[in-house]
């Protein structure tokens, strides 16, 4: 889902492999997930074909089935003699291992400086094509050496140092003897010797299409080879009452029947798990609990835009004291630190959630986030329109704050009229106009600059107190504008979960306490007046390196990828407490200088 997906390349203990796409998955072994706004956003964004939300395979003890996937990269290279050869060749021979797959290997029998009955293990060259459409393929070896010249002799791949460095790799043909360095693969450098478009392959799927994009070298196992286009929901309550919410949690089941109360009448009294739903039709009425499902197949039940996710989290959690307790969803209103009076409007502690994630796609080189409306490079997951997607579900717990809307509409005149917003904002048009996107688009606005760098403060000094790590701390940011589409949002919540049942242990929610949080929120702006890369970090202006951050770094801000929506960037100390910068230039931008130490 996040690190292994379909069409991401899977390292294993004795070679190497490529995650297959959705038509070679076992669907029989998922099991279903039932979250219908996640559902019904993927069927908005892939087609109303869209059934369902499996799990990937659960299988059975005993049993070898499971993700499928195929070697790749298809070119090895023997560690012993430095023969580098596909797999398609026969230079190296599969042994396979049935009851212990984790040996599964290639091997080349016919090294000659090793005994032939102690074949070397054959492992994968580690060099890859790849291009901003979302192909990959096999380094072009053969190509690189020779050109367009032809010549069938027998290629060595010999590292010629320790370093394992471009340059001390060497490609070298035993017939014709040319020899060539792998640090001409790379930059400027590359192009009289790689071919000059890519050539279209989507080896997950099996096929190949035309594409007019400029391959680039990676190395296997690159950060940027595979990022993962997820769709992620809260499961909140129904604000329809107890049928809706009851229909809404078995929507997995009942979303696969066919129109009509006969099929329905069945499967309610045949399936155990709608026992809910069993006895709310024995009470109602069989004609009310169809007119209901009807209601939700043909989308007639809501008014609301699918496809946004956040607007009706935003909604619930702040109506906390008006939502009834759910098996997998739980608030607590509590009352605000006295040091956050007039900057905090509400303080939610989020004691159960449950988060449900789809995976609809995937890109290379550049993150989904990073593409904006150029959402057509995401590739898909099957050589068809899906039937349905791998998703998985975690439960945990968190705390939700919402800032005051009228003080966070003042800070956002003054953060302009600083020139700090207009300096991030060229930045931002700069770094999508490197990548070829409309420089004009994607701009999420200046409170969002204010949640995200709260939201990655605040996560450094939970992670301190609490005893997860800051990678398992995510966010969630609620920015809107009130002149935007939608209503005003402005607000963030922190939460941690985990795939186990019973979720996590509340030492998360137990800082939202108002003796808890204060002080943290104090000691979180304290730690971020001052970064020990000051004055560079404080100094930093985006628009030198297209970067899309202001006073932000490693040393005080950026969080992993897998706490961060948005890659860290849109970050600005200044948008907190005064920084070193904003003391020279004689400016306070900071929202929280009223408690800023």
């Amino acid at each position: 889902m996040h690190t292994y997906g379909v069409g991401a390349t899977v390292e294993l203990p004795e070679l190497t492999t490529l995650v297959l796409g959705l038509d070679d998955w076992p669907r029989a072994l998922g099991e279903p997930v039932s979250e219908p706004r996640l559902l019904a956003a993927v069927r908005a964004a892939l087609g109303p074909q869209v059934e369902q939300l499996l799990t990937p395979p659960v299988v059975p003890d005993g049993d070898s089935s499971g993700v499928p996937v195929s070697p790749f990269p298809r070119w090895l290279r023997c560690p012993v003699c430095s023969r580098l050869a596909s797999v398609d060749s026969g230079v190296f021979k599969l042994r396979e291992e049935p009851w212990r797959p984790e040996r599964t290997r290639y091997v080349h029998e016919g090294c000659p400086r090793t005994k032939a009955t102690r074949p070397p293990t054959a492992f994968p060259a580690r060099y890859l094509m790849a291009c901003q459409n979302g192909h990959i393929d096999d380094f072009p070896w053969v190509e690189f050496l020779h050109g367009p010249a032809s010549c069938l002799g027998t290629l060595k791949l010999r590292e010629l140092g320790t370093g394992g460095r471009p340059g001390d790799v060497q490609l070298e043909c035993d017939t014709c003897g040319r020899r060539r360095r792998l640090s001409q693969a790379f930059g400027e450098d590359a192009k009289p010797f790689l071919p000059p478009s890519c050539r279209g392959r989507h080896p997950h799927l099996g096929i190949g299409e035309h594409c007019d994009q400029e391959p680039v070298t990676l190395l296997l196992g690159a950060s940027n080879a595979w990022f993962p286009a997820i769709s992620s929901a809260l499961a909140i309550p129904s604000a329809a009452g107890e049928l809706s919410q009851a229909i809404d949690d078995a929507w997995a089941i009942l979303g696969l029947l066919p129109p009509g109360e006969q099929f329905l009448d069945v499967t309610l009294t045949t399936n155990p798990e709608l026992k809910r739903l069993r006895t709310l039709r024995d009470r109602l009425g069989l004609q009310a609990v169809s007119a209901a499902v009807d209601a939700r197949r043909d989308g007639s039940d809501t008014g609301t835009d699918v496809a946004d996710l956040l607007t009706p989290e935003w909604r619930v959690l702040t109506a906390a004291d008006e939502v009834p307790e759910q098996p997998d969803f739980k608030l607590r209103r509590v009352d605000i630190p006295v040091a956050l009076t007039g900057l905090v409007a509400d303080v939610v502690l989020v004691e159960r959630l449950r988060e449900v994630s789809a995976l609809r796609g995937f890109t290379r080189l550049s993150a989904p986030d990073e593409l904006g409306s150029g959402g057509g490079r995401i590739v898909r997951l099957s050589r068809d329109a899906p039937r349905w997607l791998p998703c998985s579900e975690v439960r945990g717990e968190g705390i939700f704050i919402r800032f005051d809307e009228a003080r966070v509409t003042a800070w956002e005149d003054t953060y302009r009229e600083s020139g700090l917003s207009g300096v991030l904002r060229d930045g931002h048009r700069a770094w999508r106009e490197r990548r070829g996107l409309d420089p004009d688009e994607a701009w999420p606005g200046e409170r969002y600059v204010l949640l995200h760098t709260f939201a990655h403060a605040l996560i450094r000094e939970l992670a301190l107190e609490c005893g997860y790590t800051a990678s398992s701390i995510r966010e969630r940011i609620y920015a809107n504008t009130p002149d935007a589409d939608g209503e005003a949002m402005a607000g963030v919540l922190l939460y941690t979960a985990a795939p186990d049942s019973e979720g996590t242990l509340g030492g998360l929610v137990s800082l939202g306490e108002p003796d808890q949080l204060g002080p943290l929120v104090r000691h979180a702006l304290e730690r971020a007046q001052l970064c020990s890369s000051d004055p560079l970090c404080s100094e930093h202006d985006p628009r030198i390196d297209g970067s899309v951050h202001l006073a932000a770094c490693h040393a005080c801000q950026f969080a992993s990828e897998t706490s961060c929506e948005r890659g860290n960037r849109f970050l600005d100390r200044a948008a907190l407490v005064q920084t070193l910068a904003d003391r020279g230039a004689d400016r306070d931008t900071a929202y929280f200088s009223s408690i800023q130490a």
